[in-house]
C-alpha cells in the first residue's frame, strides 16, 4: 500500500499534544495518546518527535508563539495614555475572563520546565521575549522583567486558589513595581514614544 502524503501531519501531532495536555494534564502526554488524538499511526509521532521532550518543546514553542503574538498586539493597541500599571491590570483581567482552560494549559506547559531541562531554554527565551515586549510599555527592560514576574505570579495564584480578580489590588501591585506615582517610572506618554 502506498504511503499517503500528509504534509500537515507534524502540525496535527503538535496540536494533538496540546489538546492532550489541555484535557488530561502533562502526565497524560504519551506518544500513544497523541497518536490517538491526532488520528495518526503511533510510528508517525516517534518519526516526527523521537522523544516526549521533543514533542513537549514543539508544543511549548507553539503556545509561546501564540502568547507572544497576543502580547505584541496588546502592546501595539493599548492606548498610549494608559499607564503601564493600568494596562497590565487590564490585560490580566482580560486573560482571566477569556479561555481559562487555555490559560491553565499555557501555565502547565510553562511549569513543565521545572522537571524537564530540555524545556528550560524555551521558557527562558519566552521570558526574554515577553520582557522585551513589556519594555515598550514600561520604558525599562529590568522593570519589564519584574512586571512579567509579578504578572505570572499573580495569575498563577488566582488560577490555583480560585480567588476573584481584584483589579485595584493588581493595579496597586503593578504601580509599586513600576514606580508609578513616585516619579520613578517614565510617564506613559514617554514610554509610548519609544
Amino acid at each position: 500500500m502506498a504511503r499517503r502524503y500528509d504534509p500537515e501531519r507534524r502540525q496535527r501531532i503538535i496540536d494533538a499534544a496540546i489538546t492532550v495536555v489541555g484535557e488530561r494534564g502533562i502526565a497524560a502526554l504519551s506518544h500513544r495518546a497523541v497518536a490517538a488524538a491526532a488520528d495518526v499511526p503511533l510510528g508517525s509521532t516517534t518519526y516526527h518527535f523521537a522523544t516526549l521532550d521533543d514533542l513537549l518543546v514543539a508544543a511549548l514553542e507553539q503556545v509561546n508563539a501564540e502568547w507572544l503574538a497576543d502580547v505584541e498586539r496588546w502592546v501595539r493597541e493599548a492606548p498610549p495614555e494608559t499607564s503601564p500599571a493600568d494596562a497590565m491590570a487590564e490585560l490580566m483581567e482580560r486573560m482571566l475572563q477569556g479561555d481559562r482552560d487555555r490559560l491553565e494549559l499555557e501555565y502547565e506547559l510553562y511549569l513543565a520546565a521545572l522537571r524537564r531541562a530540555s524545556v528550560r531554554p524555551i521558557v527562558a527565551r519566552y521570558l526574554d521575549d515577553t520582557a522585551e515586549l513589556l519594555a515598550r510599555r514600561t520604558g525599562d527592560l529590568e522593570v519589564a522583567r519584574q512586571v512579567g514576574a509579578l504578572f505570572d505570579g499573580l495569575l498563577l495564584q488566582l488560577l490555583l486558589t480560585g480567588r476573584p480578580f481584584d483589579r485595584a489590588e493588581a493595579r496597586g501591585a503593578f504601580e509599586r513595581v513600576t514606580g508609578e506615582g513616585r516619579g520613578g517610572a517614565a510617564s506613559s506618554g514617554d514610554v509610548a514614544g519609544r
